[in-house]
């Protein structure tokens, strides 16, 4: 907890050290009136800089119930998206996991996603995690490239991914090291691509805009029908539902989402068309937050309906019991 809520307030300082004027917003949450745990988000958005931005920590535990399989998760999870279509959005994913049984493993993402790609940015992103991470770098880059590829579109969500699944070795202090390493080098290579971009790309264009919004619809659509710690987190209960959904970003094409439909495999077309149905018609669906609950509940419905869905998630070649931990 240490951990996460150090690189938390890093990040969050960095970001309002860039975006000058832009304040983040704290909110909280409580699983079971806290009795298993809870957590704090900070975030900004609908403003001139952040489309939306979330800063996320959580921690789980079920000290009181024996029963139970999984003794604590701890998690960072970042997601934001700038209003300039030049800045990349960026997301990182710290999270710590120990079973009663005394196991424990990592989860450790990052992974830069821009609407209109800066080879130099990518590139840049690319050497930094490279430099914290030398060891584990290609691993982390090839589950990364399985994890975040969208098979219905042919292509992957960002241009760069690190993501180390199930992580451990012998050496927990080592783990714990590279573990914080990973998340400050992450912020410190986004905070210099983010403010470059803006300081560069002053002037906006409408076609500019229209790449933002259809790249929003891309990630809206990776992250609903593909990414399994979205899913799981929405499985184990529906206590931070908001949190959770922090990573949409505010506006996406309705009709470019649906004419995806009939690339998806059953039964994810159902999924699609149930998150169809909560989305404003019109080329621009607002993502608000009581979009956000209702997808949240078509997300929860689906797989309830289809469990055998969940084989469909994306995966780096590591797949975790998170649901079944919680069980």
């Amino acid at each position: 907890m240490e951990l996460v809520l150090g690189l938390q307030a890093l990040f969050v300082k960095e970001l309002e050290g860039v975006a000058v004027g832009v304040s983040f917003d704290e909110s909280t949450w409580l699983r079971d009136e806290g009795r298993h745990g809870g957590g704090n988000r900070f975030s900004s958005g609908g403003n001139d800089f952040f489309d939306r931005a979330s800063v996320n920590v959580s921690q789980i535990y079920y000290d009181d119930l024996p029963e139970k399989k999984l003794g604590s998760a701890t998690a960072l999870s970042t997601i934001i998206h700038p209003r300039n279509p030049y800045a990349p959005s960026m997301h990182m994913h710290i999270s710590w996991t120990e079973m009663k049984s005394g196991h424990g493993y990592w989860r450790m993402m990052a992974d830069l996603n821009p609407s209109i790609e800066n080879e130099s940015d990518t590139e840049a992103f690319r050497r930094c995690l490279q430099r914290v991470a030398p060891a584990q770098y290609d691993e982390a880059s090839a589950q990364g490239d399985r994890y975040f590829y969208i098979p219905a579109l042919g292509r992957h969500r960002g241009v760069a991914h690190f993501y180390l699944e199930g992580y451990s070795s012998d050496d927990a202090q080592e783990d714990r090291d590279l573990a914080r390493a990973l998340g400050r080098a992450a912020i410190e290579a986004y905070v210099t691509i983010l403010r470059n971009g803006i300081v560069a790309h002053v002037d906006v264009s409408e076609s500019d805009r229209a790449a933002q919004l259809a790249y929003h619809t891309l990630y809206f659509f990776q992250v609903l029908t593909l990414d399994r710690g979205t899913t799981s987190g929405l499985l184990v209960h529906d206590q931070n539902d908001l949190g959770i959904m922090g990573s949409l970003p505010s506006h996406v094409d309705r009709a470019m989402l649906a004419s995806w439909r009939g690339r998806l495999p059953a039964p994810q077309w159902a999924l699609l068309d149930g998150l169809l149905d909560v989305l404003t018609e019109g080329v621009t669906s607002r993502v608000d937050d009581a979009v956000k609950v209702a997808i949240a509940s078509v997300v929860r419905a689906h797989y309830h309906a289809y469990p055998e869905a969940i084989k469909l998630q994306a995966t780096g070649g590591v797949t975790p019991p998170t649901v079944e931990n919680h069980r």
